[in-house]
C-alpha cells in the first residue's frame, strides 16, 4: 500500500502537509510526492480516511487535504483546487451497496461505511429522490456480513468495496446508480485548502503531481496487487477506466446537481457554488 502513517505535527521549515486515503484510487495523486519527482516538496499523511482527511484540515492538522466533496458545503473556509479529483464518469467499482434484496425497492434499512461521507449522502439521496424511500441509516465499520446482519443493505467504499465475498449478495455501483438517473458523472472527492493557502498549494503542483502518477499507474499496481489480491488486469482498468482524476463539465454538472440535491434533502444548510483556490 502506498504511503504510511505519520506525526501529524507540523514539519520544520514549513514544508506543507498533504492528507490523503491510502485507498487504491487516491493512489495516482499522492504517488508523486512518496516516490517521484516530489517526494521532497510535502508531507504526505495517509492510512487515514476520506473522513479522517477532512477533519485534519479543519484542525489544522493538514494544509491541503482530499476530502470529501459534500465537506466543502459543510465548512465555509474550504476552497477547492481546480480541475484534479477522485470522480467516475459512469461507473466506479469501489463505491457499493450490497444487499440480500434482488430489488433495492425492497430496502429499508441501510449500514453506512463510517469512512465516506459524500457517499453516505448520495446513497440516501438516490433513494429519497429516485426511488421514493427514505431508509433508516446507521453507521458501522466496513465489515459487509456484520452490517447487512444489521440492515438490508450495506454502503462501503474504497479497497473493501472492492475485495469483499458477493456470493448470494446483489451489488449496485453508486456511479452507475448515479449516470442512470441523472445521465451524469459524479466526483467523490476533491483537494481542498482553507483561505489563504494558495502560494501553499501551488508549492505542491496538485495537477503536477497527478499527471506523474498517471504516467506510473504499472507501478501503482504492482503495489497494491499482493495486498488486496486482485488480479493486476483488474487493477489496471479500474484506475484507467472507472476512476477519473481530471473534472470535466459533465463531471461538474453532476457535482452541482448532487450540492442542490443534498440541500433539497437536508442534509447541507445551503449550496454554494464552487470557490477555488
Amino acid at each position: 500500500m502506498i504511503g504510511d502513517k505519520r506525526d501529524l505535527k507540523k514539519t520544520d521549515g514549513g514544508v506543507p502537509r498533504i492528507a490523503a486515503s491510502s485507498y487504491l484510487n487516491t493512489a495516482p495523486l499522492i504517488w508523486s510526492y512518496i516516490y517521484g519527482s516530489r517526494r521532497h516538496d510535502a508531507r504526505l499523511l495517509t492510512d487515514t480516511s476520506p473522513v479522517a482527511c477532512g477533519e485534519m484540515l479543519g484542525k489544522d492538522l493538514a494544509d491541503i487535504a482530499l476530502v470529501p466533496v459534500i465537506e466543502y458545503q459543510r465548512n465555509s473556509s474550504l476552497l477547492v483546487v481546480p480541475d484534479v479529483c477522485v470522480g467516475s464518469r459512469s461507473g466506479v467499482r469501489s463505491v457499493v451497496l450490497a444487499t440480500r434484496h434482488s430489488s433495492l425497492k425492497d430496502v429499508r434499512t441501510i449500514s453506512l461505511d463510517t469512512s465516506s461521507r459524500t457517499s453516505s449522502v448520495l446513497i440516501q439521496i438516490i433513494f429519497r429522490e429516485y426511488l421514493d424511500i427514505e431508509p433508516v441509516c446507521t453507521t458501522y465499520l466496513p465489515d459487509v456480513r456484520a452490517m447487512l446482519e444489521a440492515s438490508d443493505a450495506a454502503l462501503v467504499i474504497g479497497d473493501p468495496a472492492m475485495t469483499f465475498p458477493r456470493a448470494d449478495l446483489h451489488v449496485h455501483d453508486l456511479a452507475s446508480l448515479w449516470y442512470e438517473y441523472t445521465g451524469l458523472g459524479f466526483v467523490f472527492a476533491m483537494w481542498m485548502a482553507r483561505e489563504g493557502a494558495g502560494e501553499v498549494v501551488r508549492s505542491v503542483d496538485l495537477a503536477g503531481a497527478r499527471d506523474e502518477g498517471v504516467a506510473n499507474l504499472a507501478a501503482i499496481v504492482e503495489r497494491y496487487h499482493s495486498t488486496l489480491g486482485l488480479p493486476r488486469e483488474e487493477l489496471m482498468s479500474y484506475l484507467r477506466d472507472n476512476i477519473t482524476f481530471k473534472m470535466n463539465d459533465d463531471m461538474s454538472r453532476g457535482l452541482e446537481l448532487y450540492f442542490k440535491l443534498a440541500h433539497k434533502h437536508g442534509f447541507i444548510l445551503s449550496s454554494r457554488p464552487l470557490r477555488m483556490i
